[in-house]
């Protein structure tokens, strides 16, 4: 057995976060870092592949099998498959896995086999919100995702501007940008003085000449079609009088509460964990809409938002004090299991 006074050394499969790394890995870098009890580890393949580790932490495994060229892709799947090969046969290395989302990405067959392996060797899985579905008997802790307060409280904020309709983020066909783009011209109708602004990278040039033809004949519209520094997207979402967030699949989105942290409320499709987000932080910060978003559903979210009197969202569950704590309890647990022989039950992927 381990020894319980020893720091357990632990591996993320995250590297040095760099200024376009996502804000919640480097928080929690920053947050591991400062935790009794853990050696935080960041990646590296030859350590990952070689070195000695209690346990290792995925997030989003599937960034780890795509390289910049095809030759690239072919080596990163090879040293993935070695390394959850590593993970299968240790009876001392301990997997964790973070949930950030539930279903596998678009990927090729052998991809997608890699994926659910790496999945079902997880000791202990880390959930972000109350509603992701696991099976009976899986392994897990609530750790709510952090907010954003702190890490954009250094940047200014712009004046919000009455009826300007923000979104913002990577721009990808799943996050429903089209549709709002579409949602945009019905409510022109209703409220002509109403604006837009659409702030990210697209995922394709074909998607952003998509949009751009979208929105030629539109008023009010400002594209900004790619990367945003912190002080843009502060200055975006700040400037919005609501943040919309027209995603079609939505579990954990990083951007909810980057909004919410900049005191924007926010409209988002009605599902179980947006449910408990708006109950958690008060229904008026995050209006719903069912189905497809339309016109008439921005102009009515508009006049809801109006109507709210708190100065902020309450966020008080999704501080980071706790955060590193709450993962080595995990790590700890995860490594009981694996030192004890439990197999790893359940999945979290659909089609595992």
């Amino acid at each position: 057995m381990s020894d319980p006074q020893r720091p357990l050394r632990v591996m993320q499969s995250f590297g040095a976060p760099r200024v376009t790394t996502n804000p919640y890995i480097t928080m929690l870098d920053e947050a591991l870092a400062a935790t009794d009890g853990v050696e935080h580890v960041r990646f590296s393949w030859r350590e990952a592949l070689l070195g000695r580790y209690d346990v290792f932490h995925w997030h989003w495994p599937e960034v780890k099998l795509h390289g910049a060229s095809a030759v690239s892709s072919v080596g990163k799947y090879a040293l993935t498959a070695l390394l959850a090969l590593r993970h299968g046969l240790s009876r001392r290395i301990a997997v964790v896995r973070t949930v950030h989302n539930l279903d596998l990405p678009d990927d090729n067959a052998a991809r997608l086999w890699l994926l659910r392996r790496i999945d079902r060797e997880a000791d202990h899985r880390i959930v972000l919100n109350e509603t992701t579905p696991l099976p009976p008997g899986t392994a897990q802790t609530l750790i709510l995702h952090g907010h954003y307060r702190d890490w954009y409280g250094v940047q200014p904020r712009a004046d919000r501007v009455r009826g300007r309709l923000g979104t913002f983020g990577g721009v990808r066909r799943y996050k429903g940008v089209s549709g709002f783009v579409d949602a945009y011209a019905d409510a022109l109708a209703v409220d002509p003085g109403i604006s837009m602004v659409i702030g990210g990278k697209a995922s394709s040039i074909e998607l952003a000449e998509d949009l751009r033809s979208r929105v030629a004949d539109l008023p009010n519209v400002t594209l900004q079609l790619e990367f945003l520094s912190d002080a843009e997207l502060v200055e975006l979402v700040t400037g919005s009088e609501l943040v919309v967030l027209a995603y079609r699949f939505m579990h954990n989105s990083g951007s909810v509460l980057a909004a919410l942290s900049l005191d924007r409320p926010v409209l988002v499709p009605r599902n179980a964990p947006n449910e408990a987000l708006a109950a958690e932080v008060g229904a008026e910060w995050v209006q719903m809409y069912d189905g497809d978003l339309d016109g008439a559903g921005l102009v009515d979210a508009l006049a809801a938002v109006r109507e709210i009197v708190a100065d902020r969202p309450d966020l008080s569950r999704r501080e980071w004090d706790d955060a590193g704590a709450a993962h080595a309890s995990a790590y700890r647990a995860a490594l009981s299991a694996r030192l004890a022989g439990v197999r790893p039950r359940g999945r979290t992927v659909v089609g595992s």
